[in-house]
C-alpha cells in the first residue's frame, strides 16, 4: 500500500469515525428528553405531587377513608385530564397506580403515614440495586442505557466510559440512600406532614440531580467508544506494509 493509499484510508476511517460519533452524540443528547418523558415531563412531576398534598391535608382535617378516597379521586381525575390533553398514557396511569397501592398500605396499617411506605421501600431496594451493580462492575445506568438502544456492552472494557457510568450509578444511589435514610427517620418519628414535604422536596429536585450525571455519563461513554472505534479502525489503515519495498 502507498502512503496516499494508506493516509486515503486513513483519513475515510476518520469520517466515518466522526460521523459516527456525530451519531453517538445526538443520540445522548436526546437521553435527557427521553427520560423526562418517561417521568410524564414537566407538568407530570407537578402533577404527582397533588395526590400527596391532598392525602395529607383530608387526613389532617378528617380521618384516614376521606383522605384515601380524596387522594385516589384526585388521581383519577388528573389522568382523565392528561388523557383528554392527549399527553402520555403510561404516566397516567401509573400515578393511579401508585397512589392507589399507596392507599391500600395506608388502609391495612390504619394510620395515615402508611401512605409513604411504599416510597420507603422502593427507595431502599433501588439503592441496594443500584450500588449491588457497581460493585459487580455492570453499573445499571450503562446496562438499561445499552439495552434501550441496542448499543452492546463494549463499554466495560474502557475504562473512562465505565468509571461514568460508574459515577452516573452512584449518583442514583445517593438519591434513594437520601430518600430512605430522612423518610424512614420521618415515619418513625411520626411526622407524616414532613414525610410528605420530604417526598416532594426529595423527589424530583434530586432526580433532576441524578438525571444531569446520567446524561454527562452517556456523552462521555458515547464519546470514548467512539474515539477507541476510530483508534482501531484507523492503526490497520496507516501501518505500512513491511512486504513493500
Amino acid at each position: 500500500m502507498s502512503e496516499r493509499d494508506a493516509a486515503a484510508a486513513g483519513l475515510s476511517a476518520q469520517d466515518a469515525a466522526e460521523k459516527q460519533a456525530d451519531t453517538g452524540e445526538q443520540r445522548a443528547a436526546g437521553a435527557e428528553n427521553t427520560l423526562l418523558e418517561q417521568m410524564g415531563g414537566v407538568s407530570g412531576l407537578a402533577y404527582s405531587a397533588v395526590p400527596i398534598v391532598v392525602f395529607v391535608l383530608v387526613s389532617s382535617f378528617t380521618s384516614l377513608m376521606p383522605a384515601i378516597w380524596s387522594a385516589i379521586g384526585v388521581a383519577v381525575a388528573i389522568a382523565i385530564f392528561r388523557m383528554v390533553r392527549k399527553e402520555p398514557l403510561q404516566p397516567a396511569v401509573s400515578g393511579v397506580i401508585g397512589v392507589a397501592v399507596c392507599s391500600f398500605i395506608a388502609y391495612r396499617s390504619g394510620d395515615a403515614k402508611g401512605f409513604f411506605l411504599l416510597g420507603i421501600w422502593t427507595s431502599l431496594i433501588y439503592g441496594g440495586l443500584f450500588l449491588v451493580s457497581v460493585l459487580a462492575r455492570w453499573p445499571l445506568v450503562g446496562v438499561a442505557w445499552s439495552a434501550l438502544n441496542g448499543l452492546g456492552f463494549s463499554w466495560r472494557k474502557q475504562r473512562r466510559a465505565l468509571r461514568g457510568y460508574d459515577l452516573a450509578t452512584l449518583a442514583w444511589v445517593a438519591v434513594f440512600g437520601a430518600k430512605y435514610v430522612v423518610q424512614q427517620w420521618l415515619y418513625d418519628a411520626d411526622q407524616t406532614g414532613w414525610l410528605a414535604f420530604a417526598r416532594i422536596a426529595m423527589g424530583y429536585p434530586l432526580t433532576g440531580l441524578a438525571l444531569i450525571v446520567t446524561v454527562w455519563a452517556i456523552r462521555r461513554a458515547a464519546k470514548v467508544a467512539e474515539q477507541e472505534r476510530a483508534i482501531a479502525e484507523e492503526s490497520p489503515a496507516v501501518r505500512p506494509n513491511p512486504s513493500v519495498g
